[in-house]
């Protein structure tokens, strides 16, 4: 018997779910909103929860990211009445069970039900996880947490494991994690940077060659994939890998055995390969500038990293983190972070991720000199420029209507006439961008190309509520 909490406004639909539960012998308890499913979800224990996503006060896809703060974790099956394919694909992404549709079958929702009930049970059975080795990662939000199990399960296998992310996620760190904790660990974590290979040398740098093999080859070289032999081949940046040499490194993945330039022997090197990318590789298939055949091995696991942006949680202790290690570095001693300082972190989108945060903290230790705490101005030029920018407000008094035509009285000034009608546009596209999302701040950045800093601050200027 499991505890089972489903939420869905529908009255008459939300009594079938209760007496589909409760014929397969669960205790069952049901409510109609996001704020009595936040109240019964902390201070119950359920196993699987039920959840709508159309609900009177909110997405119920926004409530996934605190899925893993909740007691026992439960698992989640989303039922939607309106299925969006980018709304199931958000929730497989973020470890719900299934996502279901209200027109699938009472029989198909209970079927997962029981399924989800019967995998908590064999997970409840297993010994407790060893602690997951997780040097230099920093954070816990619900999106690196997430990406943490699946390091745990990569870490579990010997199946290639491709790690996609923007730029500075820190695709490195996860790749070494996986290394870390898999049978592996105590031999070679060898890095190979796609985007540094010349063509023309690619087959050497990786299989390696014999004395002779070419001009200037004075002695034999053992390549990457011979130093990896029973550790770990990573692949940073596979994107840039020459496509003449994908062919050559396939083989390789598929027979784990390859010739050196110059040999006509083959050698065999038992490693496991790990890569990450910053590109869509499934478009560059499509282009035909990168394998499918070659993405289709690589990508038995997948492992897709936030940016920095969508981890706010992580900002201050990432912070944190890396003032402590620099400051230890450069010997100027740990300074304090004015609230300001944390705030301008906060609201700024980090384009260039952790790498980025690093660098802007670097900038600051330099700035602040002998001073004992950071404030905004020790922050790099152009982020306190970017923060500037996207705080100001036009006239910064309530706007008025827009003038439709010219009054019939004394005209107002071209700034105020402006100033209006900007006002009243920006409120109405605000507005609208909300209700068309639901109030999901990420989908209003993807659609407006606005930064969620800016959102939050037409929000506040205009006086619109998210929840509203």
């Amino acid at each position: 018997m499991a505890q089972v909490l489903i939420v869905d406004d529908d009255e008459q639909f939300n009594a079938m779910l209760v007496a589909m539960a409760q014929s397969l012998g669960h205790e069952t308890t049901a409510v109609v909103n996001i704020k009595d499913l936040r109240k019964l979800a902390a201070e119950g224990n359920f196993d699987v929860i039920l959840l709508d996503v159309r609900l009177p006060d909110g997405n119920g896809l926004d409530l996934i990211p605190e899925l893993r703060h909740w007691p026992g974790e439960p698992e989640v099956i989303i039922i939607t009445g309106e299925g969006e394919p980018d709304g199931a694909e958000l929730a497989i992404k973020s470890g719900v069970w299934d996502y279901i549709e209200k027109v699938d079958s009472i029989q198909t929702i209970a079927q997962n039900l029981s399924r989800a009930v019967r995998y908590r049970e064999e997970r409840k059975a297993l010994p407790p996880r060893v602690s997951l080795r997780r040097e230099s990662i920093v954070g816990n939000s619900p999106q690196i947490e997430a990406c943490l199990d699946l390091v745990a399960h990569a870490a579990n296998s010997d199946a290639s494991a491709l790690i996609s992310g923007e730029s500075g996620t820190g695709k490195e760190l996860f790749a070494k994690a996986i290394h870390q904790n898999s049978r592996r660990a105590e031999f070679p974590f060898v890095v190979v940077d796609c985007a540094a290979l010349p063509e023309s040398l690619v087959e050497g740098i990786l299989f390696g060659h014999t004395r002779g093999a070419f001009t200037g080859a004075e002695r034999a070289r053992e390549g990457l994939v011979k130093l990896a032999d029973r550790g770990t081949l990573f692949l940073d940046e596979i994107g840039e890998l020459p496509y003449s040499a994908q062919k050559s490194f396939l083989r390789v993945l598929q027979e784990r055995v390859f010739r050196p330039l110059g040999s006509d022997k083959e050698i065999q090197s038992d490693f496991r390969v790990v890569a990450a990318t910053n590109r869509n590789l499934d478009h560059m298939v499509g282009q035909n500038r990168f394998r499918g055949d070659l993405l289709f091995r690589l990508q038995a696991m997948t492992i897709n990293l936030p940016p920095l942006r969508e981890r706010q949680p992580d900002i201050q202790e990432l912070a944190r983190h890396h003032l402590a290690r620099l400051s230890a570095h450069y010997g100027t001693g740990i300074k304090g972070l004015s609230p300001e300082f944390i705030e301008a972190l906060a609201l700024y989108s980090w384009p260039g991720n952790v790498r980025e945060l690093i660098s802007a903290l670097e900038w600051s230790l330099a700035a602040a000199g002998p001073e004992p705490t950071l404030f905004r101005k020790h922050l790099p030029t152009r982020i306190r420029i970017e923060l500037v920018r996207s705080s100001l407000t036009g006239s910064g008094a309530e706007a008025p209507p827009a003038l439709e035509e010219a009054p019939a009285g004394p005209l107002p000034t071209w700034r105020e006439y402006k100033d209006q009608g900007l006002a009243q546009i920006e409120r109405q596209y605000i507005q609208a961008l909300l209700d068309q999302t639901t109030g999901d701040i990420e989908m209003a950045c993807k659609i407006s190309e606005i930064s969620r800093a800016r959102i939050y601050q037409l929000m506040k200027k205009h006086r619109i509520d998210r929840e509203s």
